[in-house]
């Protein structure tokens, strides 16, 4: 039996990137794309349709879903975000969710509730519904395989016994900013702050690297993934990228993933899991030529990390808020609204402002992910 992947967001990054996996990877014809979806980028998307040839595509953008329509009229072609989960949760054996933004949250959850295992590169899922996501897929025993590079490397480390897990120990390059003053940081543009030194991803995943507030999404992802109290999840500067993260046996074992910088691996591991075959390679690791070094986070220099900290510890829709006001206060920073100081005050200021739910429903979440994005809008 072919295993059936359908891929949320195959025009972005980690879409194009499992794409390529899956034309490199060994005994190919065991895996079958049948479906792709994108928000609008037509020139990416319709070489990836006549090349992999799925049964089912899916588009946001209307405009663009009218062109589709004429270019490939047999084709069952969606649009719109009510037909999104009816795409998610058709003939597939895997969803992987390479979307940004809260789009993936509801197909996740109804691929869940059909027994479709998730691969999942989109942070907002467990970000802000994570309690919500884990606990359905422990009742209808799914499986949810990290795509990103620090958690699959605790998985791949772990071998799956996270019971026996004591300290997850993240680790982060420190993004472009590491070596410079708070005063460089706050007066520096959105192009430098995209020359990430390791990683080529999207431009908000990119930025989130430079403030350390992506380490502080992995912290809250990596809680719920592993069921690990946040006082156990430390974040490790490592500029190097060469461990992917480790984690601390309850024995006092370490156990590290290595290698060199690639996607290509934690995607190729997410789909084969737990098994592993022979696929896209970089170039061999070699021990002999690197110089690691390690170093504590530096909080008062990049407060988003302890901000992401703290929304985890109060959970509820605090987790929500954070991911929600800093998505809106990124893409303002990106066209030159706000300095990187207006990203933590916008953050700062929509938790300072939320109402705290215990046990919020998915309703609650959305709604707090709603009034979130409109306060970070309207700020000034």
């Amino acid at each position: 039996m072919k295993k059936r992947i359908t891929i949320l967001g195959s025009t972005g990054s980690i879409g194009t990137q499992t794409l390529e996996v899956l034309e490199n990877i060994e005994n190919k014809e065991d895996f079958t794309v049948v479906g792709l979806c994108c928000n609008s980028n037509l020139e990416k998307f319709i070489p990836q349709i006549k090349k992999f040839n799925p049964k089912k595509v899916h588009i946001n953008d209307f405009e663009a879903y009218k062109k589709l329509k004429k270019e490939f009229p047999k084709l069952e072609i969606s649009t719109g975000v009510d037909d999104l989960i009816e795409f998610s949760t058709n003939n597939t054996d895997i969803l992987l969710t390479a979307t940004t933004g809260t789009i993936a949250l509801k197909p996740t959850l109804a691929a869940i509730n059909k027994n479709i295992d998730i691969a999942l590169a989109n942070k907002e899922t467990l970000v802000m519904a994570g309690d919500i996501v884990m606990k359905n897929a422990k009742e209808k025993g799914v499986k949810i395989l990290p795509v990103d590079s620090e958690h699959s490397a605790i998985l791949q480390s772990s071998g799956g016994d996270f019971h026996l897990i004591d300290n997850i120990l993240i680790t982060a390059s420190g993004g472009p900013f590491l070596n410079k003053t708070t005063k460089e940081i706050e007066q520096a543009k959105a192009i430098d702050a995209l020359k990430h030194p390791n990683w080529n991803m999207g431009k908000k995943i990119t930025i989130d690297s430079s403030t350390l507030m992506n380490k502080g999404l992995e912290v809250i992802e990596a809680h719920h993934l592993f069921n690990i109290p946040y006082n156990k999840i430390k974040v490790v500067i490592h500029p190097e990228s060469i461990i992917h993260s480790a984690i601390e046996m309850v024995d006092g074992s370490v156990i590290a993933q290595i290698g060199n910088p690639s996607m290509h691996i934690p995607i190729q591991y997410a789909l084969t899991y737990p098994n592993r075959k022979k696929g896209i390679k970089s170039n061999s690791f070699s021990f002999f030529d690197k110089n690691l070094t390690f170093s504590p986070p530096d909080y008062e220099k990049f407060p988003c990390l302890k901000i992401a900290y703290e929304a985890g510890l109060k959970g509820g829709i605090y987790p929500a808020v954070l991911n929600a006001a800093n998505e809106v206060a990124v893409y303002k920073f990106l066209d030159g609204k706000i300095n990187i100081k207006g990203i933590i005050d916008i953050v700062e200021k929509a938790l300072n402002k939320a109402i705290e739910i215990k046990n919020p429903t998915l309703e609650d979440i959305f709604e707090a992910d709603k009034i979130a994005r409109e306060f970070a809008k309207n700020y000034n």
